[in-house]
């Protein structure tokens, strides 16, 4: 379940300010950092269009890369930040963190649903509502999980999934203390209108 470990490549920005950044957005690179892990931070220049291709793959906060800098040796590091242009939304710098296997860090971890045909709720028309597709957990960056599952056999209408009825993978705990909603299955409106209705009409009995 854990992730394959992608590579992004860079090279040492020699100079730093804002001159040395504009720079290097001309010549089609974005400049970035890489700091942490009790070491001293690195100023560096990552290739524009392949940067910009993987931030639209998504979930690019959330993955664990191998930084390769030539003449250096490779690292784990994690993204702590982009920073975009505000009218073209094209990044301009990125920030990112040193780790090592034994580190714990936050991480939003996407959901999946499974086994919604052995869900009674949906078959009668239900409606699964997510609230969220992500959750923040603290897990070891040696070991990330790619998703958690939620089983959604047996599931009925009205069933409300809180973070505490999904499974985490080993090392892996909630960043928030409260047992909060992950999803819900609601009925479909025609089913609302009817039961309304009836109850409307026991009153009036």
């Amino acid at each position: 379940m854990a992730k394959e470990i992608e590579t992004l490549e860079a090279v040492v920005r020699t100079g730093t300010g804002k001159g040395a950044a504009r720079a290097a957005r001309r010549q089609g690179l974005v400049p970035g950092i890489v700091y942490g892990d009790g070491k001293e931070p690195v100023a560096l220049n990552f290739d524009y269009n392949k940067l910009l291709t993987r931030l639209r793959k998504g979930r690019f906060m959330s993955t664990l890369f191998n930084l390769k800098v030539e003449g250096q040796e490779d690292v784990r590091v994690i993204c702590r930040g982009v920073q975009k242009d505000v009218v073209k939304d094209l990044p301009t710098h990125i920030d990112f963190m040193r780790t090592h296997r034994a580190s714990r860090i936050n991480l939003f971890i996407h959901v999946n649903f499974d086994n919604g045909e052995a869900s009674p709720g949906l078959k009668r028309g239900g409606t699964l509502v997510v609230v969220r597709p992500e959750v923040e957990l603290e897990v070891m960056a040696g070991d990330i999980p790619d998703h958690i599952t939620v089983d959604l056999t047996g599931k009925n209408i009205g069933d409300v999934i809180h973070i505490s009825d999904i499974p985490l993978p080993e090392g892996c705990r909630p960043t928030i203390d409260r047992n909060f909603v992950v999803a819900n299955l609601a009925a479909p409106s025609g089913l609302v209108s009817s039961e309304n209705e009836e109850a409307e009409g026991a009153a009036e009995a």
